[in-house]
């Protein structure tokens, strides 16, 4: 024999509640599935998308200091300014590259500029034209090497070094005036950190 346990009765306080019609059922799984989406979805969507965002930073940056060589671009304002390497507006030909080691940091720079910003380059460093040697190649071969530039072209070549006391950089500069009103400028920017 089994014993029968008896039913619990429903309380007279308690109001018997209606069946939940099929309506009110969708609705309320509906709402219950948009705040899961709400509470998961929004922050994990967010995660992955800061997570790509990262990873392409890490890209351009690892592309940026990978670079062997000269980089078609204006060096950034920092550059210029850590390395006293004013680039005269509207300069063509652009480009530059960073070399950085526990003795000494290097900013490789050339471009192609008129006589007024070529003047107006020196000045700002603390030179002049007239301090610039014909036949002078201020800029050494292992200098050349490492940014493939070739100074063996048509001429006349102009260069100087403009030493100046630390912790202010070095520049060694060679101009090539084969286009009297365009000089095409070399210049290396050494500092010592």
């Amino acid at each position: 024999m089994t014993a029968s346990v008896p039913r619990q009765g429903t309380s007279p306080e308690e109001p018997e509640q209606p069946a939940e019609d099929r309506r009110h059922k969708i609705r309320r799984r509906a709402l219950t599935l948009a705040i899961i989406v709400l509470l998961i979805g929004v922050p994990a969507g967010y995660l992955v998308i800061s997570a790509n965002q990262s990873r392409d930073s890490g890209k351009d940056k690892e592309k940026k200091y990978s670079a062997t060589g000269l980089t078609a671009h204006w060096p950034s304002r920092l550059q210029q300014r850590l390395y006293d390497v004013p680039v005269p507006p509207y300069s063509k030909h652009l480009a530059y590259y960073e070399t950085n080691n526990w003795r000494t940091s290097r900013l490789y720079v050339q471009f192609y500029t008129s006589n007024a910003g070529l003047e107006r380059f020196l000045d700002q460093i603390g030179t002049s034209t007239a301090a610039l040697k014909k036949g002078e190649m201020a800029v050494h071969a292992r200098d050349r090497r490492i940014v493939g530039w070739d100074f063996s072209g048509p001429g006349p070549w102009y260069g100087l070094v403009n030493k100046r006391k630390s912790p202010a950089p070095t520049h060694d500069i060679v101009v090539n005036r084969s286009n009297p009103d365009h000089p095409m400028v070399y210049v290396v920017s050494r500092t010592v950190p």
